[in-house]
C-alpha cells in the first residue's frame, strides 16, 4: 500500500473534525471562531484541532488581532493533497496524491483489450499490471485536475472577499462548488447557522452569483451564470 502520510481515515472518521476542515477551506481561523462554527464544546474542539496538528494536516500560529490584547491562536490547512481509495471484497488500496503541480494535461486510456475472464495465471498477473498503467494515467490526470480546482477556488475566495466581502455568503458558496448542491439544512448545520439565516444568506449570494433556491436546495444556475457570462463558454473544452 503507498506511503499517505497523515492517517486521513482517522481524521475524517468524526464529524466535528470533518466540519471544522471545512471552515478551514473558507478561510484561516482563530480558535474562538472555529468554536463558534461547531456544536461543540470549546474543550472538544481544542481536541480535534491537536489531534489534526499532530498528524500534520494542520498547522497553528500566532498572530496579533485588529484590536489591543493578546495574540490569537490561528490555524491552516497544512497539506494539498487528493485521497483515493478502493474498498472491495478483493481490493483495499489507497493513494495519496500531491497537489503542488501536475502537468499532464489529458490522457487517453483504454480498458477494452483486457480480459478479466482470462485463466492462465501468468496471463492474469500481466493484464492487472497493464490495468494498473491505466489506473497511473486516470491518477496524473486527476492530480492536474485537483491542482487546477485549488487553485480557481483560491481566485474564487480572494475575489469574492475583495469584492464583496461576506465571508459567510462566501461559505455558502464554497460548499456548493464542492458539493453541487446542498440543502438549507445541511449548510445550516455545516455554518452553526438557524435556516432562515442561511436562506438570507443565500439570497444576498444570489445578487453576486447566479443561484437557483427551491424547495430548501440550493445549487448554482449554470444558464443564468452563462448568461451573465455573456453566453457559452469553452472552458474545458478543445
Amino acid at each position: 500500500m503507498p506511503e499517505t502520510g497523515p492517517d486521513v481515515f482517522y481524521i475524517l472518521g468524526n464529524k466535528v473534525r470533518r466540519d471544522l476542515l471545512s471552515h478551514l477551506t473558507c478561510t484561516e481561523c482563530y480558535f474562538s471562531f472555529l468554536s463558534n462554527k461547531v456544536s461543540v464544546s470549546s474543550t472538544a474542539v481544542a481536541k480535534h484541532l491537536k489531534i489534526m496538528e499532530r498528524e500534520g494536516i494542520l498547522r497553528s500560529y500566532e498572530r496579533e488581532g485588529p484590536f489591543i490584547g493578546p495574540a490569537r491562536k490561528y490555524y491552516e490547512i497544512n497539506i494539498s493533497k487528493t485521497f483515493v481509495t478502493t474498498i472491495t471484497p478483493n481490493v483495499f488500496w489507497y493513494t495519496g496524491l500531491d497537489l503542488d503541480g501536475g502537468s499532464l494535461e489529458r490522457a487517453t486510456v483504454d480498458v477494452s483489450s483486457f480480459d478479466v475472464e482470462i485463466e492462465d495465471l501468468h496471463s492474469q498477473i500481466e493484464a492487472f499490471l497493464g490495468l494498473t498503467r491505466e489506473l497511473n494515467k486516470v491518477l496524473s490526470l486527476l492530480q492536474s485536475i485537483e491542482h487546477k480546482r485549488d487553485r480557481l477556488m483560491a481566485r474564487i475566495k480572494e475575489t469574492y472577499l475583495s469584492e464583496i466581502g461576506d465571508m459567510t455568503q462566501l461559505a455558502i458558496l464554497h460548499y456548493v462548488l464542492l458539493t453541487g448542491e446542498a440543502t438549507v439544512d445541511e449548510l445550516s448545520d455545516r455554518l452553526n447557522l438557524k435556516e432562515r439565516e442561511v436562506l438570507v444568506k443565500a439570497q444576498e449570494l444570489d445578487r453576486f452569483v447566479p443561484l437557483i433556491i427551491k424547495d430548501g436546495l440550493i445549487k448554482i444556475d449554470e444558464e443564468r451564470l452563462k448568461q451573465r457570462n455573456g453566453g457559452e463558454t469553452n472552458a474545458g473544452e478543445d
